[in-house]
């Protein structure tokens, strides 16, 4: 195959996409925290709703752990519109998807905070079929509270996703990976493990409370299933 030089103009959709985030990284003061969550409990679940007749994905349970974070610190949860933070009591979860040419969607799920782990997934599978066809409503690609970037199933296990402007933070997952623990016994054992990367606008949340944020989302990502 011979390779080509080719020009790619910042126009269109591509453009838009490139002044959202230029505009974000401009206008927020972004702050990236990086950690790791056990995911045995919820690969065991996820084994488990298969086993009863329930397919669910990774990223499913991983939106429902989000949402029960959130629920746990909700001033992750909302927008940063002029010098006001808007805190939200519905937990309205964009979902970033990869599109065909280079392009990207990260429309929100409505109400994410009454849905079960099943209703999750069909409306995250609803917004991603309706993104590719170019369906999509005004409010979904703008009406969110919070973001969540999946690169699982990619090589990188963190990295810095840019919050999807105005909204307060964004969560970005990296792929599993094997990580030598010490069980209880004394011994070392290998476990999945998650890496998570949690972005935040320090304008409207202080580093602790971020931490905070994020160790929350971990532990509900280790007691899935209980």
């Amino acid at each position: 195959m011979t390779l080509q030089d080719k020009t790619v103009r910042l126009s269109g959709a591509r453009g838009m996409i490139a002044a959202k985030m230029v505009e974000s990284l401009r206008e927020a003061a972004q702050l990236t925290h990086h950690g790791a969550a056990d995911a045995t409990a919820l690969l065991a679940e996820k084994a488990r709703l298969a086993e009863a007749g329930t397919k669910v994905s990774v990223e499913d349970l991983l939106m429902l752990a989000v949402v029960r974070a959130l629920k746990r610190n909700p001033d992750a949860n909302g927008r940063v519109e002029g010098k006001e933070v808007q805190l939200s009591a519905a937990i309205d979860l964009c979902v970033a998807i990869a599109l065909p040419g280079n392009l990207l969607a990260a429309p929100a799920i409505f109400g994410a905070e009454a849905m079960s782990v099943e209703e999750l997934r069909a409306a995250r599978q609803d917004l991603s079929s309706r993104a590719k066809t170019n369906k999509l409503s005004v409010k979904e690609m703008t009406g969110g509270t919070f973001t969540i970037s999946n690169l699982g199933l990619t090589r990188v296990e963190q990295f810095t996703p840019i919050i999807n402007a105005p909204q307060i933070a964004i969560l970005g997952i990296g792929r599993s990976t094997e990580r030598a623990v010490k069980a209880e016994d004394g011994s070392v054992v290998f476990r999945p493990s998650i890496g998570l990367s949690f972005t935040f606008d320090h304008r409207a949340i202080d580093g602790a409370p971020a931490a905070d944020t994020l160790t929350a989302i971990c532990e509900e990502i280790e007691a899935m299933g209980q």
